[in-house]
């Protein structure tokens, strides 16, 4: 009989090893995918390459909150004067 080894990797959020088999893969608790969820509602992530959408023409799009989009400030009915 061959043996296999176990899947397993590392919590996003605390660095500890994860079973694939565990309930909460690939985070090690609840608390840490509550914690990691909460990163991304909160803009603690982004995800900043640009990506073409073909409904829009194939022109770029950030995905990156408009106050740290680098490369000239826009004008607009959302910019407020300082």
């Amino acid at each position: 009989m061959a043996k296999t080894k176990a899947k397993s990797l590392r919590c996003p959020t605390c660095r500890k090893i994860v079973l694939a088999a565990d309930e909460h893969f690939p985070f090690c608790s609840e608390r840490c995918r509550t914690i990691d969820l909460g990163k991304w509602v909160s803009g603690g992530y982004v995800i900043s390459s640009p990506f073409n959408d073909p409904e829009s023409g194939g022109e770029a799009e950030y995905n990156e909150p408009k106050e740290r989009r680098i490369g000239g400030i826009r004008n607009g009915p959302e910019s407020k004067p300082n």
